[in-house]
């Protein structure tokens, strides 16, 4: 068999890829591979997309075109070792936050590239960077920009700021899901039932956004279209603005990205 990509590790973030390139059609199942150790997660990602799904890496670097790394940043660098001369000369996409390229390109002469994605990937709306390497080439931005296109908006950053990225895309989904479970609590302090409250607190954020980027407008400029002085959106804003809310959110950003650098001295 060959395969057009292959997934070493399928773990969360790399299963939420392999679920948005399924659900967008920029491939179909019989041409992902993915490698798993745990037999139940196994049977369960091959069960619920269809792909090829096998326990072993070589398997997986033998038979695709492109190899992309979805394991955990601590074992990164020795599973290139294991695999460094099968992946000679192959495009190697690296998922993981804090691994260098410097750190992996002395492995193997693959051609490397470093990726931040996240899991909203599952479902096309992934906010996705990636870094070249050293020896990528056109083609290969060519076909990394393709393949995260796929499932959301991709953009093109140098190394140094990935750890950027990692925090307001790689982490930012955990930062709006507490947000959204705010909202949804103050809706229920203020009489909502909690399943309302919840169901509006999100169609609230999701709305909000897909009117920003479908729009001119900045941020500022559509929070005062909503702000009138003296009424309740003004005293909401007030509120936020008391208890530092908005330095909470750059303060995650900030401490997130802190220890994305810290890892890749590590």
């Amino acid at each position: 068999m060959h395969y057009r990509l292959g997934f070493i590790g399928a773990g969360h973030l790399a299963s939420s890829v392999i679920r948005g390139l399924l659900r967008t059609k920029f491939c179909t199942p019989n041409e992902i591979i993915a490698s798993q150790p745990i037999d139940e997660l196994r049977e369960k990602l091959q069960r619920e997309t269809g792909i090829h799904v096998v326990s072993g890496n070589e398997e997986v670097v033998r038979q695709s075109e492109v190899v992309l790394l979805g394991v955990k940043p601590s074992i990164v660098l020795p599973v290139i070792k294991e695999i460094a001369s099968q992946i000679a000369g192959k495009l190697v996409i690296s998922l993981a936050a804090g691994i260098r390229l410097e750190n992996m390109e002395p492995l193997a002469e693959a051609r490397f590239l470093r990726v931040m994605t996240n899991t909203p990937s599952a479902i096309g709306r992934a906010a996705t960077a990636f870094a070249p390497g050293n020896r990528t080439t056109p083609e290969d931005v060519a076909a990394v920009t393709g393949i995260f296109q796929a499932i959301g908006v991709v953009v093109k950053v140098d190394e140094e700021r990935i750890d950027a990225v990692t925090a307001l895309a790689g982490s930012g989904p955990a930062f709006v899901y507490s947000v959204i479970e705010a909202l949804a609590e103050g809706g229920t302090r203020a009489g909502l039932p909690n399943e309302t409250s919840l169901k509006l607190a999100t169609q609230t954020v999701l709305g909000a956004a897909q009117l920003l980027a479908e729009s001119d407008s900045s941020p500022e400029e559509l929070r005062n279209a909503v702000a009138t002085p003296g009424g309740t959106t003004a005293a909401g804003l007030a509120a936020m603005e008391k208890l530092r809310t908005s330095e909470g959110l750059i303060a995650a950003v900030e401490a997130a990205t802190a220890r994305g650098r810290e890892m890749a001295k590590s």
